[in-house]
């Protein structure tokens, strides 16, 4: 197996955590976005810090130029809290929908990468995808734009370039090991605890369910899912991760459904279908290189 091919399927581990983003959440109770986010980063940063305990030295790795920095920090922190803004302008699923074109964005831009080519099977596969989150988000009833939400609408759109932008802008810093990511991590914990003190009012998880629902969040889809994707958006095929990104809200929906969050519908089986044959149409040339 080539080191491309290993990096891609370590990315695509990324997509299948974030597909427990929804339930996790669900789970958590009433705590406020910017909270939950303060959380469940420190939770994530301290997954890093713990392996440090048995990788002397490996903490000299957080000494980077600070465009490094920079990108991490507004990549992880900024797209969490342009989309929390942009939630609370606009309507959900308006909002939700915009702020999720980063999947497509990240194929579009990946052309501008060195030794990289922006393919017909690329960017169709990650509009059907795009097609099958419409699907799921509008439960196949339409969406509409109003613009007295343009302020939300405007934060949304640039909450999809800036995780595009820092997932496309990564492999530009290839050469940092994904350690760096604890970092990052930990900022993005701090800076959403002030967010959390400047906007929201504390609220604390209610149970030993509540809390373990945290604790998975920081564990896996805002803790370890970032080392992944921070892997295989340097190392492996970016397009392909790009557009099997459109997989997580399905396999989201799916899980919601199976937990009894949700209910099966027309609409989850054409999604199903529309998402699952983009991403095997924008993974074509990795299909038939594996062969």
């Amino acid at each position: 197996m080539s080191r491309r091919l290993l990096a891609t399927l370590i990315g695509f581990v990324a997509i299948l955590m974030w597909a427990l983003l929804a339930l996790f959440t669900a789970a958590s109770g009433t705590v406020p976005p910017f909270q939950l986010t303060a959380m469940t980063f420190l939770i994530g940063g301290s997954i890093g810090l713990v392996s440090w305990l048995f990788r002397p030295g490996a903490w000299r790795v957080l000494k980077q130029p600070w465009p490094v920095w920079a990108l991490g920090v507004i990549g992880l922190f900024g797209y969490h809290f342009l989309y929390y803004t942009a939630l609370r302008l606009a309507p959900p699923v308006e909002a939700g929908l915009i702020a999720y074109l980063w999947p497509l964005l990240i194929v579009v831009l990946s052309a501008l990468l060195p030794g990289e080519r922006l393919r017909w099977f690329h960017l169709t596969g990650a509009l059907l995808g795009l097609a099958g989150t419409v699907l799921i988000v509008s439960k196949g009833r339409g969406i509409s734009v109003d613009m007295a939400y343009l302020p939300g609408y405007l934060a949304a759109i640039v909450c999809a370039f800036t995780w595009s932008s820092y997932s496309i802008l990564s492999r530009r810093f290839s050469a940092v090991p994904t350690d760096i990511v604890v970092g990052f991590c930990l900022v993005t914990a701090a800076l959403s605890a002030l967010a959390h003190l400047a906007f929201e009012t504390t609220v604390w998880p209610r149970g030993g369910s509540e809390w373990l629902a945290v604790l998975g969040l920081g564990l896996m889809p805002v803790g370890a899912a970032f080392y992944v994707w921070d892997y295989g958006v340097k190392h492996g095929d970016i397009q392909v991760l790009g557009a099997a990104s459109y997989a997580a809200p399905l396999l989201s929906t799916a899980i919601l459904v199976l937990a009894g969050f949700g209910v099966f519908s027309w609409t989850i089986a054409a999604a199903a279908l529309l998402i699952t044959f983009g991403a095997v149409l924008a993974s074509k040339d990795m299909i038939l290189r594996s062969k």
